[in-house]
């Protein structure tokens, strides 16, 4: 307990999520809720030391409250910031040794941008494989961004 300061998603909550929202209306825990699409690009913009961009999406809505806005060509965007976290914990198909990555379907969303935003990512693996054996061309994360593997 305690060692959650902030939540940054685009959906908060499931039906099993009752603690969360006890913690969140306690103000224990803080919430920013964003786009997804948003939210991926602010993950993406923290891997490549991209201080923050501009987005149309949410311009006029409550999620742009408190936000730098812009106008470009007649179209109002809103400053959003990169994210960059402590840690990531993605979840992979395959991994040598060193920590190269592939992936299986839905897992290539967000395991790849993560890792780049992570001081330390964790991958958890369904198999791990010798050294050589991941072709080049099918590493989607090179081991540079992976810090630790666990084993499904």
């Amino acid at each position: 307990a305690g060692r959650v300061r902030k939540i940054i998603c685009s959906f908060p909550r499931q039906p099993d999520s009752g603690e969360f929202e006890k913690l969140y209306r306690s103000g224990a825990i803080e919430l920013e809720l964003v786009p997804q699409g948003t939210l991926s690009e602010r993950i993406r913009a923290g891997g490549a030391g991209i201080a923050g961009f501009y987005t149309p999406t949410a311009f006029g809505t409550e999620l742009a409250a408190g936000k730098e806005v812009k106008v470009f060509d007649g179209v109002g965007h809103v400053l959003e910031r990169a994210i960059r976290a402590d840690w990531a914990f993605i979840r992979a198909r395959t991994a040598d040794r060193w920590g190269n990555l592939t992936y299986q379907k839905t897992g290539r969303n967000f395991g790849p941008v993560m890792a780049t935003a992570a001081r330390c990512t964790v991958a958890q693996v369904a198999e791990r494989v010798e050294l050589g054996s991941i072709d080049p061309e099918h590493v989607i994360t090179p081991a540079i961004y992976v810090h630790r593997l666990v084993k499904e």
